[in-house]
């Protein structure tokens, strides 16, 4: 019996389709496939649907001419389902997932509960010979995209080269006060003390490590703004610590804020990725949409609770 090619065995399992003019992803499943609103949002929620081979379930995901979209044609049944992470990519080398608050990227003791324990656990539930290996981290309190390596191999060539193959990391934050300008660069060396907490200096005390924030204000008002952070170097605390050096700390912050905690989180996202592939050199670019709840401090209707609140 003849073995199946490559692209025979895809289109056994994927329907692919190329976008020809400017829509969103689910007005592109109901046109292309002609099938009804409710159809096209069960298999948005139940299938692999990919866009340029990067995972979403976003019903309001933009599409541009060229881009090409595959729809499985079978339900996932082994689809992670967990509520504090949610897988944006996956290919044999490594995985972008999208992370929530209130869960740490690895453990520090066996027992405790981390991203990478949802991972390997997902990784041998569908057979997989693979571990996740962290070669970034955020904080617990921190939500947004990361990287895992499914590999050693793998997981040495980012650490090896992640300035040189991370190009761009963003992040968002709804940071206290009116902001003064609309943009511009923190620099300074960060070092921890022997409580860990990271201080902040013009010069290195000796032993800091150098860190460069560049931020830019997207929407500011009396009490609060929401600021685009696009990190030049990644130190441990560095977005936090910049903050409070300018006098605009994260809301949320228990560690480097002023106490306001108007949501019950650190309003801290990072909502960008942007990488060449360690294997193949393609370029990976991956983004969320800003917290929904952020954006809430912005909107009209929200702006009389906000000053009760804040």
């Amino acid at each position: 019996m003849r073995n199946a090619t490559g692209a025979e065995y895809a289109a056994s399992k994927y329907n692919e389709f190329t976008v020809r003019e400017e829509t969103t992803l689910l007005e592109f499943i109901i046109t292309t496939m002609s099938i009804s609103r409710n159809r096209a949002k069960d298999i948005l929620a139940g299938h692999g649907i990919t866009i340029d081979r990067r995972n979403t379930t976003r019903y309001d995901e933009p599409l541009r001419p060229g881009q090409v979209v595959r729809v499985s044609k079978h339900k996932n049944s082994s689809q992670l389902l967990n509520r504090y992470v949610k897988i944006v990519y996956e290919d044999k080398e490594l995985v972008v997932i999208e992370k929530s608050e209130g869960i740490l990227s690895m453990p520090s003791t066996a027992k405790q509960y981390s991203v990478k324990q949802v991972l390997d656990e997902y990784f041998a539930k569908r057979h997989f010979k693979c571990t996740a290996h962290t070669v970034h981290r955020l904080d617990r309190e921190t939500s947004g995209l990361m990287m895992y390596a499914k590999n050693i191999e793998i997981a040495k060539i980012l650490e090896d080269n992640w300035h040189d193959i991370v190009f761009d990391r963003r992040y968002v934050a709804v940071v206290s006060g009116e902001m003064e300008r609309e943009g511009g660069t923190i620099e300074s060396w960060l070092k921890d003390n022997k409580a860990y907490i990271t201080y902040s200096s013009p010069e290195d005390p000796g032993g800091g490590k150098y860190a460069i924030t560049h931020y830019h204000t997207l929407k500011t008002t009396p009490r609060c703004s929401l600021v685009e952070l696009k990190l030049e170097t990644g130190r441990k605390n560095q977005i936090r610590v910049h903050m409070q050096d300018i006098g605009h700390p994260v809301l949320g912050d228990q560690k480097y804020g002023n106490g306001q905690d108007p949501i019950g989180r650190l309003c801290l996202h990072a909502y960008r990725l942007d990488f060449y592939h360690p294997r193949t050199g393609e370029v990976m670019n991956f983004e969320t949409p800003f917290p929904k709840e952020f954006l809430k401090f912005f909107s009209t209707k929200d702006q009389s609770s906000e000053d009760k609140t804040l």
